[in-house]
């Protein structure tokens, strides 16, 4: 299939636009065709089969078991494992987020949820294989989630609840829960869940398609006009602070990563280190400014400054790991 949509563009782009081989007009604007085909395919099989998952994952039960038993230690797991199946980016997330802590799950266990849930999900992890197989998508999902479960682990030992907003103070000084587990309505067939996966699906490629065309076509741009060895002379591998300075580049970006995956295909392609690419896509993805404006109706400047500051950190490091494991 993906042959049959590269014969596409090259005809589009060649034949019907007559556009000559060689321009960097015509590279970009091949590469847009074929990957905004590829990949939007991709979401549109990926996103109705997770909806299908997901009509069946017993969100309430999780949140309330993360809520009511002591996992010794595997709850910061499970808030990771937790974010894989939930929310596209790092803001849908955060309203998610607070419903935590408004259920009274540790500060440490709903920051790791909230670090893993934008940068690992399932549209993510289905663009990851068809840009780049199973075996680097593995890599980036296990990484995705230890690097919440760390962060999690790091940020709870730090005792930060003093530094929620009054308004999470109140909450926890009133002990409000999330619920106590009311009955479950009667399962329902899956003919009968079908009208809302496909709702739900709807729903989540219009908030995501926008992110992933805008990305397509900064890489399309990229795939054209960017000489060869431009980024691989800053954020090559024998540049030791190739990975900061990736990161810390990405910080002031925000995308999800839906979104990102183009230009990292790009960056890669490029000459960047497939470590630093990731790191490089895991700060645009986990490290936006706008989920640090939503967080300041649960955390004062001081926590949102400390949650970055370990999660920067947690992602440099992924980054340099991922260069050794995958070179």
């Amino acid at each position: 299939m993906f042959a049959w949509i590269q014969h596409f563009a090259d005809w589009l782009v060649y034949d019907l636009l007559s556009l000559e081989h060689g321009t960097h007009l015509a590279a970009a604007l091949d590469f847009f065709v074929y990957d905004s085909i590829k990949i939007l395919l991709l979401l549109f099989v990926v996103v109705f089969l997770m909806g299908v998952v997901n009509s069946y994952f017993p969100v309430e039960r999780v949140r309330l078991l993360l809520t009511q038993r002591r996992l010794y230690g595997l709850e910061y797991l499970m808030a990771s494992l937790f974010g894989v199946v939930t929310p596209f980016c790092s803001c849908s997330s955060v309203p998610l987020f607070i419903g935590f802590v408004r259920g009274g799950i540790p500060l440490g266990v709903t920051l790791a949820f909230l670090v893993t849930s934008p940068l690992v999900n399932e549209v993510a992890i289905g663009l990851f294989i068809g840009l780049f197989g199973l075996r680097i998508t593995a890599v980036y999902v296990l990484s995705g989630v230890l690097l919440g479960t760390v962060s999690g682990m790091i940020l709870q030992r730090l005792r930060l609840e003093r530094f929620l907003t009054p308004w999470v103070q109140q909450l926890l000084a009133a002990g409000k829960g999330g619920g106590d587990g009311a009955e479950e309505a009667a399962p329902l067939s899956f003919p009968a869940r079908l009208p809302q996966i496909w709702h739900d699906a709807l729903d989540i490629l219009k908030g995501v398609v926008p992110y992933v065309v805008a990305g397509i076509a900064v890489g399309g741009l990229m795939h054209g006009y960017v000489p060869e060895g431009f980024f691989e002379r800053y954020l090559s591998a024998d540049n030791l602070l190739a990975v900061p300075m990736a990161v810390l580049l990405a910080v002031p970006m925000y995308a999800n990563a839906s979104g990102i995956l183009p230009v990292v295909q790009v960056l890669v392609a490029k000459g960047v280190p497939l470590g630093t690419a990731i790191a490089f896509m895991m700060g645009v993805v986990g490290l936006s400014l706008p989920e640090a404006m939503l967080l300041k109706k649960v955390m004062s400047l001081r926590l949102i400054g400390i949650f970055f500051g370990v999660v920067t950190l947690c992602i440099i490091i992924s980054g340099y790991l991922f260069n050794m494991l995958l070179s």
